[in-house]
């Protein structure tokens, strides 16, 4: 307050200097204008300090506003948003499933878009296992992921890497550890970045997500890609994403089911609003832990109650083991069949458990109700490397036009099979999972459409990646967490650049 008093008094000595008649006539009124003016000086500067709410050019909260620049960064001032951080903005997410670790980088400008970074617009790596396959050793499962903070390192301009914001997002893999083992595994991440990594970070970008997170981060991402964020509920697209330990589906829903939504204590929302590009949006999430391809494979074999399981392929012998645990896997003497193993499924995904709610899809969960979001799919991860490697998606196609009923075709032309004949029928699979691909594919027929409640014959899109100009971007969760990973990372510097006017 001193300093804005300091300010004043020489505007006004300036006055004085310049004016003496002027002066004189305002001298008594000296008082009565700094005890006005410097609380709405003081105001004004609070208002630049107030923290800013989770928002951006996407995740937006609306209002007017015009922009102003603070500490060099374009911002609106609340009631707007964050616009960026200029034209050099990056993020670097890390995607810890549990089949294994992706590291994504991307390059914004002031408005979102996304800039290339050499010859494309988003820099993507892998590595496998993931980090719940180092349960016993935390240090190593840090490790494991050197080489993909090293190549976001090598395209990340040195000099705008204390400004890059870096997170990792670990899934259902982790959180199947239990929370004493997976928190030794993020503290040893923590630590990892704080210590190796020139990235800005924090601690709390390194964490497990939670369901609504990882479902609601792939809509945004894969709405953003296909344009369609700012048009109205029946312009966007729902998602559906199988991945390793758990199964997302996400879709904007109208005010009347959002307000019917049920609210379970303890547990995620359904459904959250999003303000994205001018429009509001009700997103239904859910995420379905333990109903992974991986983690579903386990729940099978469990289901047969034998040691033999007529979801494997013939001439198989052997067993399975995830999250730690080994189950049987060889096959029924008289082979495979589709129909036993669908039967195994139908009790797996819990079809027929009492539910407490009007419009249920499996085990209990409310569905959101459908509409017009949910009538246009788009369907990732494994439903579309199952697809590719049953031979009825081509590997070059990014995208691809399916239905369910392509799923179960598969399925039966699979579960007539032996090990051996499916070696030579499915040349692009992973020996380790030659055994499972009857399983697979009638996990995942079944998925669709007895568990999401979709017709057999809807036509859905499955999705590897989209194009973004004459680029392709993976169609993931990490584009929408680092389009709100940038707008945390604005607001921390926002914030500490205001605190220097004062």
């Amino acid at each position: 307050m001193a300093h804005l008093q300091t300010l004043f008094s020489s505007s006004a000595a300036e006055i004085h200097g310049g004016a003496p008649e002027l002066a004189d006539k305002i001298k008594p009124f000296r008082r009565f204008v700094l005890s006005v003016s410097s609380p709405i000086l003081f105001i004004v500067l609070i208002v630049l300090l107030m923290p800013l709410a989770q928002s951006s050019a996407v995740f937006g909260r609306g209002g007017g506003g015009s922009p102003v620049l603070v500490g060099g960064r374009k911002v609106l001032l609340p009631g707007g948003s964050v616009v960026g951080q200029g034209s050099n903005s990056y993020a670097v997410v890390f995607d810890a499933g549990s089949s294994g670790s992706r590291v994504h980088v991307f390059h914004f400008d002031e408005e979102f878009n996304l800039l290339k970074i050499g010859d494309d617009v988003e820099v993507f790596e892998q590595v496998k296992p993931g980090l719940s396959s180092y349960a016993n050793d935390p240090q190593e499962a840090a490790n494991s992921l050197l080489s993909l903070l090293e190549k976001a390192e090598s395209v990340v301009p040195v000099e705008l890497q204390p400004s890059t914001p870096v997170r990792v997002g670990a899934t259902a893999g982790l959180r199947n550890l239990g929370i004493e083992t997976s928190d030794q595994i993020l503290q040893a991440v923590r630590d990892l970045l704080q210590n190796r990594s020139s990235f800005l970070f924090k601690s709390e970008w390194v964490a497990i997500l939670d369901g609504y997170q990882e479902g609601s981060y792939l809509w945004v991402a894969i709405n953003f890609l296909l344009e369609n964020l700012g048009k109205e509920l029946s312009g966007t697209v729902g998602v559906v994403d199988l991945g390793g330990g758990s199964a997302q589906m996400a879709y904007a829903i109208s005010n009347s089911e959002a307000e019917n939504a049920p609210n379970v204590p303890g547990e995620d929302p359904y459904v959250k609003p999003l303000i994205l590009k001018g429009n509001t949006y009700h997103v239904y999430a859910h995420s379905y832990l333990n109903y992974g391809l991986l983690a579903a494979r386990a729940e099978i074999l469990n289901a047969g109650g034998d040691s033999y399981n007529y979801c494997i392929l013939d001439g198989y012998e052997g067993s399975y083991t995830y999250n730690g645990k080994t189950y049987p896997s060889s096959a029924s003497s008289s082979g495979p069949s589709y129909d036993e193993c669908r039967s195994n499924v139908i009790t797996v995904l819990k079809v027929d458990e009492q539910c407490a709610y009007k419009n249920c899809s499996f085990n209990g969960v409310w569905s959101g109700g459908g509409g017009d979001g949910q009538k246009n799919l788009y369907v990732a991860s494994f439903f579309y490397d199952r697809a590719v490697e049953a031979g009825f998606v081509d590997s070059e196609q990014h995208t691809a036009k399916v239905s369910p009923l392509d799923f179960k075709t598969a399925a039966m032309q699979a579960c007539n099979l032996s090990v051996d004949e499916a070696k030579v029928k499915y040349p692009d699979l992973e020996e380790t999972d030659i055994p499972y691909i009857c399983m697979d594919l009638v996990y995942e027929y079944i998925l669709l459409v007895d568990g999401f409640g979709l017709e057999a014959s809807q036509e859905i899109t499955l999705v590897k990646q989209l194009n973004y100009g004459d680029s392709l971007v993976e169609a993931a969760w990490p584009l929408g967490t680092a389009i709100e990973l940038i707008t945390s990372a604005s607001k921390v510097s926002i914030t500490e650049d205001s605190k220097q006017l004062l």
